[in-house]
């Protein structure tokens, strides 16, 4: 039977839409509008568990009066339709109801909402630019997606409890009390007037301290996870001591917003307690008095001193529960700041899929500077690039450290939209077709290779995921990877193809990687084919064994390769020579060197050709 209900919400089902950005409100609703029935159900719920709680003082009060009124001899026989009932009550209805509530929440409020939100949350983000990612933790963007979907469900579900409670609670107090004796009212008025004005007072004060301590505990496990994710940089330059600076920054931060919160809660919780005790005190002096006089009977007293305590206990449980949901609020209000964001460099709505059937590449006019504002003294990083390489062509990129060789790459990837000017894949503007279509047109081995935390074959098979593992074993022999990964085996025993690699790939070597890497360009098999330094972790004879492997992946492919080790891309049919955002000179290694230019300069460095006057400005 659980499992069934279990079954009824799948959490990756319904295709995801991006949250709202306007308001928390929107973005609350942007998920319970999906789970409407879930939410009704849970509504209802702790609507009768409420009301069942209340009847226990008014049931404990009508027994006492009907003890202290009937004969032990008559009790059971005038009375026994009424014992019936509310025994019915509280062995029968209330246990059914609070079973029906706590299975809800288990079986499918808990698991499944949460995971339904955490999907479609991460749905979102990762489809977010590059440039969303450079400019955050990927900590804490993690943080927020996995924190926000269970903050949001606790805070609905509290939510629901304490209004209920509160409303069920204030107005069957009233209700019982009055029908006693009106002069037992005042007492339970003048707590809820207090009440509503403790709320008033805190409820906003918690929601900011909440949504602060929220944001400095999602920068502190962004700091955390930047320092692991680095830790051999940290252990190379032996920087342990300034990351403990670096993260206790953080903690200091975090339990600065925590003191602040909890010095509200404290506040919030001892006034509470004085208005509870005020309430007992004050209720049971009039019922006593009230029965000293002889309006009421016995049974009242007892009915009217166990619902003010269970009226104190109710405002103890929704005062935690208002400390709880703010705390999970402000969660929510901290994702929403990685989350209902406006996605950045969206497909535009009319864009179509990128058809390549020659590979040509031009770019027109480009300019590009990272969204910065020029100013006079400061060029762009490219300006007035216009270059066309023909279908099958193979070009270099060659130009001193910040040239802009990687930047025209990303353009080319759609990366970064530019400041003016355009490219063309086989005469179709890329920024009117969809990314993910253009990306699937252009493989590309980088010089920073990182790797899927799965194993070999999954990383290799993610250039094309229908692939067999024949066809996957065929890349990594053309990438020379094949034998050394028959002899790897992990911490968990598994060998080969099965072995994973660790976060980023770190259990293999950088050269490794880069034939890993390479092997997932090959299984690939794209129309275009960009190189970014994709021999650089190799040494000469791994180099030297996979360069066939490159030519033949490289035939009848458009080519763009970026090498600082010239001698790797002299063989290419056309050289681009980048200085200062600009093509400086283009043509063959040969024709280049006649020109006696830029690359020729490069060139004789590289060879060791160092005239003096080259030696004197570089040590200048």
């Amino acid at each position: 039977m659980l499992r069934r209900l279990e079954a009824l919400l799948n959490p990756t089902a319904r295709s995801p839409e991006p949250p709202p950005t306007e308001g928390l409100w929107p973005f609350y609703w942007q998920f319970i509008r999906q789970v409407r029935w879930i939410v009704v159900a849970l509504f209802v719920f702790g609507g009768l568990i409420a009301m069942l709680d209340v009847t226990i003082p008014a049931f404990i009060g009508r027994v006492v009066g009907l003890v202290s009124t009937h004969r032990p001899e008559d009790l059971l026989r005038e009375t026994w339709p009424q014992l019936v009932t509310m025994a019915c009550v509280v062995l029968l209805a209330r246990p059914l109801v609070f079973m029906g509530h706590v299975t809800l929440i288990n079986q499918i409020v808990n698991p499944s909402m949460s995971n339904m939100i955490r999907w479609q949350n991460h749905w979102h983000v990762v489809r977010q630019s590059w440039t969303f990612f450079q400019n955050d933790f990927a900590g804490r963007i993690a943080n927020r997606v996995m924190q926000t979907g269970p903050s949001l469900r606790e805070s609905l579900v509290m939510a629901f409890d304490a209004a209920w409670y509160i409303i069920v609670y204030g107005s069957s107090a009233l209700v019982l009390l009055a029908s006693v004796d009106w002069r037992l009212t005042p007492p339970i008025l003048l707590w809820f007037c207090g009440y509503a004005g403790i709320l008033f007072y805190f409820v906003p004060r918690l929601r900011e301290r909440s949504r602060a301590v929220s944001e400095m505990r999602s920068n502190l496990t962004g700091r955390v996870v930047d320092s692991y994710t680095n830790i051999l940089t940290v252990k190379l330059f032996s920087r342990a001591r300034d990351e403990d600076a670096f993260v206790r920054e953080a903690i200091n931060q975090h339990t600065g917003a925590f003191r602040d919160q909890t010095r509200m809660i404290t506040g919030y919780v001892v006034m509470l307690s004085l208005m509870n005790a005020a309430l007992i005190v004050s209720t049971a002096s009039l019922a006593i008095w009230q029965w000293n006089s002889g309006r009421i009977s016995v049974g009242s007293v007892a009915m009217v001193l166990p619902l003010s305590w269970q009226i104190t206990n109710m405002a103890g449980w929704v005062a935690r529960s208002v400390t709880s949901i703010f705390e999970n609020i402000g969660t929510v209000q901290d994702g929403m700041r990685s989350i209902a964001v406006e996605r950045q460099m969206p497909d535009p709505p009319e864009a179509r899929e990128l058809c390549v059937t020659r590979g040509e590449i031009r770019f027109e006019g480009l300019h590009f500077d990272y969204g910065r504002v020029p100013y006079p003294g400061r060029g762009g990083v490219l300006h007035g690039i216009d270059l066309r390489i023909a279908p099958g062509e193979r070009v270099g990129l060659v130009g001193p450290s910040g040239a802009g060789k990687s930047t025209l790459v990303n353009l080319l990837l759609h990366f970064y939209d530019p400041a003016r000017g355009r490219i063309l894949i086989d005469g179709q503007d890329i920024a009117t077709v969809t990314q993910e279509s253009l990306r699937t047109q252009i493989a590309m081995v980088t010089q920073d290779t990182s790797l899927l935390h799965r194993s070999i074959s999954d990383n290799i098979r993610y250039g094309r995921p229908q692939a067999t593992q024949g066809m996957i074993e065929e890349a990594a022999r053309r990438a020379e990877a094949h034998e050394f990964i028959l002899n790897l085996e992990d911490w968990h025993g598994r060998r080969g193809y099965d072995a994973h690699v660790g976060e980023r790939g770190v259990k293999l070597s950088g050269g490794q990687r880069q034939r890993v890497a390479l092997a997932r360009v090959i299984l690939k098999d794209a129309p275009i084919l960009v190189l970014d330094e994709a021999t650089s972790a190799l040494d000469s004879e791994v180099e030297a064994a996979i360069q066939s492997q490159l030519d033949g992946l490289m035939d009848g492919r458009t080519v763009i390769a970026i090498a600082h080790r010239l001698s790797t891309i002299a063989r290419l049919d056309r050289l681009v020579v980048l200085n200062h955002g600009r093509i400086a000179e283009s043509g063959t290694h040969s024709q280049l060197l006649a020109q006696n230019g830029t690359y020729a300069q490069l060139w004789h460095r590289q060879s060791g050709g160092f005239t003096p006057e080259l030696f004197d400005v570089a040590a200048k």
